[in-house]
């Protein structure tokens, strides 16, 4: 009986041991489940580098929870870090090419100008990808630069046999530069007649019409497979059968389906307030009645040339084309744009139109009624002006630019250019921004979009990769779609760099970068920063060479808009341009953001 209260005590004791156990378990199993461990890793970083290296909040490992918030009135889009954007275009070319989305291009919903840039961005993307699967450059010409002369001849020689042989057409593998000059000879046919010609328009009933024309077209052969080449000159010669009733010279250009504004000759000499082209009127004046006043002033002006009456006598010519009879005809390559004469006579001049150069005039096509006798092409570039980058690049390590800070930076300079623009960036290497790449708050980029050459882009490409500064962006270059370029800049900046100004240049400008730090620094922190021209109550052309048609902008003003080369904004405003392009809110037109 005594042993009983030892007892009881002794389930005590077991009593409380285990529901001592039972309450540590259940704490472990609350700490445990309620607070995980948080592990943080620095690739490639040893345990002493790990240690001393700062772990930052946006860094691109693991986000430490921040406190419960209350949602907010108003949307907020997260920006990555600049080492989250490294590590996410590390897949991308090595962080060479724009992160900006071009599927935002959504030409269902936007005008004529998006469709355009949807267009491009495919065309790009087909581009980019033959690109990314190119392994070596562009074949190397040897010592004696055989391969590159025979590639691009000084002159070109076709009878009319050989012309026809190649389908009407003939290939200048350099394009032209200036000074170079195509002669072609051929004889128009007489008229015939036509029920559906395209130069006029016929109602049900009516007589065919009696059509004479032919076209002589410079086109850009070399563009993207599977695209209508770009008609960079379009020469249309009307004998017969225009809805004038009177033989007339149509001039314009072609790209993607879309006809810009003609120059229509129709006898008439250009005003003389118009703009000339090299001090060419950009029509000459002919007879539009009959062919004898021709006759009789020719007579009275050598007659008057020949007793000295006058020093200068005009005289009126007929139309440079007849049915059945001969012609030579003669373009030539001007400083300002291309000029046409016939039979030793200036005929016309067209102003060259903007996004064409001379080196993409890669074709000439005759069709239409006429028989071609011969066609000859002189003094052509014998190496293609943009695809002979070592005679501009300097392959030296002092060039290239160093790694993305992994900071944020002051300023963020987006440089506009060309994919064939080596020369103007290797000028702007060596000068302004070889200062702007020492310190380590400034970093500055070229961006450039594709070009129609598969040869230039591979010189691109090797150039992006040895200096490391410039951002592809993946479409078609094309000036009318220059914004991209522009936004892709706001996205670079905002996303990838975390820089508090953003500015945009040309690969043709010189920064006074000492004077824009001045300027930026004066500004308070936090501020919202325009600073540039600005346009203001700008209502849009519609004649013209920036003719901006109703469907384009249909308002007869434009909003105060950025205007120049240059212009410095705040990461703010940059990251509103970003987000509303994303939302497809942004209205752009040309070089211009609203």
């Amino acid at each position: 009986m005594r042993r009983a209260p030892a007892v009881g005590a002794s389930c005590r004791r077991c009593a409380i041991r285990g529901f001592v156990v039972v309450f540590l378990v259940y704490v472990l199993s609350v700490v445990v489940l309620e607070s995980p461990p948080v592990y943080r890793s620095v690739p490639g970083a040893g345990a002493a580098t790990a240690a001393s290296r700062p772990l930052h909040v946006d860094g691109s490992g693991e986000r430490e929870r921040a406190a419960p918030a209350r949602p907010s009135k108003h949307p907020h889009r997260e920006t990555l870090s600049a080492a989250a954007a490294k590590l996410r275009w590390g897949s991308r070319m090595s962080g060479i090419v724009s992160g900006l989305d071009l599927r935002h291009l959504n030409a269902t919903r936007s005008g004529s100008l998006r469709k355009v840039a949807a267009e491009a961005a495919a065309a790009g993307a087909r581009v980019f990808s033959d690109l990314q699967t190119l392994t070596g450059a562009v074949t190397e010409l040897d010592a004696s630069g055989e391969e590159e002369r025979s590639k691009c001849p000084h002159s070109i020689v076709l009878s009319g046999d050989e012309f026809r042989e190649r389908g009407w057409a003939v290939e200048l593998p350099c394009g032209l530069t200036l000074g170079s000059y195509i002669t072609v000879a051929a004889t128009p046919h007489a008229a015939h007649a036509e029920r559906d010609p395209k130069i006029t328009l016929l109602r049900e009933g009516d007589e065919p019409i009696m059509v004479s024309q032919f076209m002589m077209e410079l086109q850009g052969i070399m563009t993207v497979d599977g695209e209508d080449p770009p008609r960079i000159l379009h020469f249309n010669p009307r004998l017969r059968g225009d809805w004038s009733g009177k033989p007339v010279i149509e001039q314009n250009t072609c790209y993607r389906m879309q006809w810009g504004t003609a120059i229509r000759c129709e006898g008439w000499r250009s005003r003389a307030d118009e703009e000339t082209v090299d001090g060419m009127a950009k029509c000459e004046k002919w007879i539009r009645d009959d062919e004898e006043r021709s006759e009789q002033s020719k007579t009275s002006w050598w007659l008057n040339r020949l007793i000295g009456r006058t020093k200068k006598v005009s005289v009126d010519w007929p139309y440079p084309f007849v049915e059945d009879r001969l012609f030579v005809l003669t373009l030539t390559a001007g400083l300002e744009g291309y000029h046409v004469n016939v039979d030793g006579r200036h005929i016309s001049s067209f102003p060259y139109r903007t996004g064409f150069v001379l080196e993409d005039a890669t074709g000439l096509s005759l069709n239409g009624d006429l028989d071609v006798q011969s066609v000859f092409a002189g003094t052509l570039p014998t190496t293609h002006p943009s695809f002979a980058p070592q005679k501009h690049l300097e392959m030296l390590p002092i060039w290239q630019a160093p790694p993305l800070p992994d900071e944020p930076v002051e300023i963020f300079i987006g440089i506009l250019s060309a994919g064939n623009h080596f020369a103007e960036r290797m000028s702007v290497r060596k000068t302004w921004m070889s200062a702007a790449q020492k310190p380590s708050n400034i970093v500055a980029r070229f961006f450039v979009a594709l070009n129609g050459r598969k040869e230039v882009n591979a010189e691109l490409k090797k150039e992006a990769e040895f200096f490391g500064d410039i951002v592809i962006v993946p479409f078609i270059d094309s000036y009318d779609l220059v914004v991209l370029k522009t936004v892709a800049i706001c996205e670079y900046g905002v996303h990838v760099v975390s820089s508090r100004y953003i500015m945009k240049c040309d690969d043709d400008n010189f920064v006074r970068l000492d004077s824009v730090m001045a300027e930026v620094k004066k500004i308070p922190r936090g501020k919202s920063l325009y600073m540039g021209n600005m346009n203001y109550h700008h209502k849009p052309l519609r004649n013209g060479k920036w003719a901006v048609t109703y469907e384009e902008w249909p308002e007869e003003d434009y909003p105060t808009y950025a205007n120049g080369p240059g212009y410095v904004i705040s990461s703010d405003i940059a990251d509103s341009i970003v987000s509303e392009f994303a939302t497809h809110k942004l209205r752009v037109r040309s070089e211009v953001l609203y």
